[in-house]
């Protein structure tokens, strides 16, 4: 089969022959019929030395193969959406559905072969069936959305409580659509970027500031009559959690989604002096993939002004590349 993989730190992707998955028992091998680039995928190919990786752990695909000991109710035929962390199936986080707290964790794109392939392999535990009505894009737009369902989950907030977003990249617009979805009266997204402003106003945030030209605090006031009692961060870059406990309210509550990859500093007298609370989080668990799709499937969720791009493996490596500079697009999917 095809399959793109890594070639080493800052090196781009290479299209090569690369070995049919067979189902061990317990798994399903499905073609993969759509899979998204995310940040992680740029991360990985631009900064780490680890080549050979076949990447992608945004994908959706249809079973082709059934390994043993898998449920007697898959067929060859379905339509799935990957769950793309594997675990023990046995600890306490596994049967909770936190696979990714699981100390054997191992996730699909890394330390298995993932999407950027024709075909793959996962546990038929991490496959969730899918309407034929929900197209490839939906499909693979469910483990990000999820990401942004986890993030609000963990997110102790009343269902009208306005919320502000820090970030509009893909994270941040799936966290201001999930926002809205699940009742915030405000949904306030703060970017320097028009075109990322743009694109969270059309998932469904009711306001956008630009940092570069007014003070986020106070044109969030102006917005909403006072200052944000729950902040979500989904940058990842040093200082924005700072940003973030600076401009939040008192009692307030800092949910931090973005993945920063060096250290960062924090003056934690602001903070102290608020008593806000803040929440880490990573991942998602089994019950955010059930009920982004469930979302999906009812039509209540349209995260489709996100999917700004598809391609295949002919154009993959160049598109890819173009992602880690400044760019116009939002989420680009490889279709295998």
């Amino acid at each position: 089969m095809k399959a793109a993989i890594t070639q080493g730190a800052g090196r781009p992707l290479a299209v090569v022959d690369f070995p049919d998955p067979t189902p061990a028992p317990g798994e399903l091998v499905v073609h993969v019929d759509s899979c998204g680039i995310c940040g992680s995928d740029l991360h990985l190919a631009q900064h780490v030395d680890l080549p050979g990786i076949v990447l992608g752990h945004e994908f959706c695909g249809t079973v082709v193969a059934i390994g043993a000991d898998c449920d007697p109710a898959w067929r060859e035929g379905d339509r799935i959406a990957g769950y793309p962390l594997v675990g023990c199936g046995d600890c306490a986080y596994c049967r909770s559905g936190s696979v990714s707290k699981c100390a054997s964790a191992a996730q699909l794109g890394l330390q298995r072969p993932g999407g950027f392939a024709e075909y793959t392999a996962l546990a038929a535990a991490g496959a969730f069936r899918i309407g034929d009505h929900l197209d490839d894009q939906l499909g693979a737009m469910v483990e990000p959305l999820a990401v942004a369902h986890h993030a609000l989950d963990r997110t102790p907030r009343p269902p009208e409580e306005p919320v502000l977003v820090i970030g509009g990249g893909p994270v941040g617009a799936a966290t201001a659509l999930w926002a809205r979805h699940r009742g915030a009266r405000h949904v306030v997204v703060s970017d320097p970027v028009a075109h990322r402003r743009e694109l969270c106003e059309a998932v469904g945030a009711t306001a956008t500031i630009d940092p570069s030209v007014d003070d986020v605090a106070s044109a969030f006031v102006a917005l909403t009559g006072h200052l944000p009692g729950v902040v979500v961060e989904c940058v990842g870059n040093p200082g924005m959690i700072q940003h973030a406990t600076d401009v939040a309210a008192i009692d307030g509550h800092v949910t931090v989604v973005g993945v920063c990859m060096v250290p960062d500093q924090l003056a934690p007298l602001g903070a102290l002096q608020k008593e806000l609370s803040t929440q880490f989080v990573l991942y998602y668990r089994m019950a955010d993939f059930a009920a982004t799709i469930a979302a999906l499937d009812t039509g209540a969720l349209d995260p489709s002004p996100m999917v700004t791009g598809q391609v295949g493996f002919d154009a993959l490596a160049d598109r890819f590349a173009s992602l880690s500079h400044p760019t116009t697009d939002c989420k680009v999917l490889l279709t295998p």
